[in-house]
């Protein structure tokens, strides 16, 4: 049976941190490896906070090459960070290497492949995580879990790379599930989070104004009818039920919590509003439909953006 010993993680933000702190405290160290560039590999190597702990991770540039490739290679960078971040895994990946992408959306996996082809690229994503920057560290008090598979899952015959990186999760600790449908799952939580992110970043707010202010559901819902008529026409029915589950989920929340869109938003970081708004847009047009809410959603994000530069 294929057996996951050894993994690579590039981006170590908050997701990031926090998968990579349980994953740690069951996995041998010398079978984890942190790829970044030298300048951030020195602030990892001095230990990464993440729940009041420090963490010691084992660091690597993306030039080493004196190691054989990683059994499983993780992305769990932003959006704006993938290009380079494929480049500075390039190392880690070989014929055998299994593949995850932990980004929102629904087009990294797209972006992997182009780079290192499709054979052991498996569909995934984090549902359910918490874990956010604060200070220094990273906290978080729930660590969802990871759905992760091919498109398709059979239970009674998964792959041997779903069955790998299943056994590698029960190993180290990480809840997840292998939906039948994945593709479903993926386009589910973009519509999720094309409502979410959006509308918080507009309005600058935690998971609590949008549990309790009809008018910020009414935008969220609007922008998640108008994903769920995009999903249709690439193949994915989305309904008013899995619309009713998003808003179901969002409401289970820290009322106090952000999300990743507002982080960024509240830090002057680069958003992921192409991957979002940008994304339903293109597609938009690209079927022939409207989408006025998302790209007003868009427009409004990549104007608060260019905000920053003016005022500095």
């Amino acid at each position: 049976m294929k057996r996951i010993e050894t993994a690579a993680l590039v981006g170590l933000g908050a997701i990031g941190a926090a998968y990579l702190s349980r994953i740690s405290e069951r996995i041998v160290p010398e079978n984890i490896r942190v790829i970044a560039d030298s300048e951030r590999a020195e602030r990892i190597s001095a230990g990464v906070a993440v729940n009041g702990r420090v963490y010691r991770f084992p660091v690597y540039g993306p030039e080493e090459k004196s190691l054989p490739p990683s059994d499983l290679a993780i992305f769990a960078v932003k959006w704006p960070q993938l290009g380079l971040a494929i480049e500075d895994m390039k190392n880690q990946i070989g014929p055998e290497t299994i593949i995850l992408s932990l980004l929102n959306g629904i087009t990294s996996e797209r972006e992997i492949i182009r780079a290192y082809g499709d054979r052991n690229v498996l569909l995934s994503l984090a549902m359910g995580i918490d874990a956010t920057r604060n200070g220094g560290g990273t906290v978080y008090t729930s660590l969802g879990f990871i759905q992760f598979g091919e498109a398709r899952n059979d239970p009674r015959a998964y792959s041997p790379n779903v069955i790998a990186v299943k056994e590698f999760f029960d190993r180290a600790g990480i809840e997840y599930e292998i939906p039948a449908d994945m593709r479903h799952a993926l386009w589910k939580k973009f519509m999720m989070n094309a409502g979410a992110n959006q509308t918080t970043a507009v309005l600058g707010c935690a998971y609590g104004l949008i549990q309790t202010s009809p008018d910020a559901r009414r935008v969220m819902r609007a922008a998640m009818e108008e994903v769920a008529s995009v999903a249709e026409r690439e193949g994915v029915s989305l309904t008013e039920e899995d619309i009713d589950d998003g808003f179901a989920r969002l409401d289970r929340l820290s009322p106090s919590g952000l999300t990743s869109m507002s982080q960024d938003i509240s830090s002057r970081r680069t958003t992921e509003a192409d991957m979002f708004g940008g994304t339903v847009t293109e597609l938009a047009g690209r079927h022939g439909l409207a989408s006025p809410v998302n790209e007003t959603l868009f427009r409004l994000i990549k104007a608060i953006e260019a905000s920053w530069s003016d005022r500095e």
